[in-house]
């Protein structure tokens, strides 16, 4: 079974892609052939939100496992399979390219093709430019950053070098008088 997906972009006049891809299909497969499709990288953290009828987020399919509460089901893309949680003409999803500031796909599933299937996803239509890829810098760039700029960091670079733990008092701020009024 194939599923239709059409996908387009509130921020992109004249976007559209239309992606089919087997059912049996992993959520993975599906978020490759939509970075395949815009040509964008593949280091940015995604997640598959499906939604109800006036596009409100319902169940997450994340990129990686995420620790959430033992009540809700966890699903991640590598090892959910699409027909697991898609089954209806109709069925809306968002696809979260931006996690910083919410910039999504908008998909829809417009039709299911019986009998056959796809060993791969495939662009079936193409029109329009999609939105610009984050301008943020990549989670390595900003990790490569991080560490550039705690490398010069020493001792030092807290204050006073000659701090000596040992002169805190060891009930910590007793000698403070938090009721008197002029001290904050």
């Amino acid at each position: 079974m194939i599923f239709k997906f059409l996908l387009v972009s509130d921020e992109a006049d004249g976007f559209f892609r239309e992606i089919e891809i087997d059912s049996e299909a992993k959520f993975s497969d599906f978020h490759q052939a939509i970075l395949d499709s815009v040509d964008y990288r593949n280091d940015a953290i995604t997640s598959f939100f499906l939604c109800n009828d006036r596009w409100e987020k319902e169940q997450e399919v994340t990129l990686m496992e995420m620790d959430t509460a033992s009540d809700i089901d966890n699903y991640v893309m590598d090892e959910t399979v699409l027909s697991e949680l898609i089954s209806e003409e109709g069925q809306k999803l968002l696809y979260v390219f931006d996690m910083l500031t919410e910039r999504a796909f908008f998909i829809e599933l417009k039709e299911i093709i019986t009998g056959r299937d796809l060993d791969a996803p495939v662009c079936t239509f193409s029109q329009g430019e999609p939105p610009e890829q984050s301008k943020m810098e990549s989670l390595e760039d900003l990790t490569k950053n991080v560490t550039s700029a705690s490398a010069g960091m020493d001792e030092n670079f807290f204050g006073d070098e000659s701090f000596d733990m040992e002169e805190l008092d060891s009930e910590g701020f007793s000698d403070l008088d938090f009721d008197n009024e002029n001290n904050f």
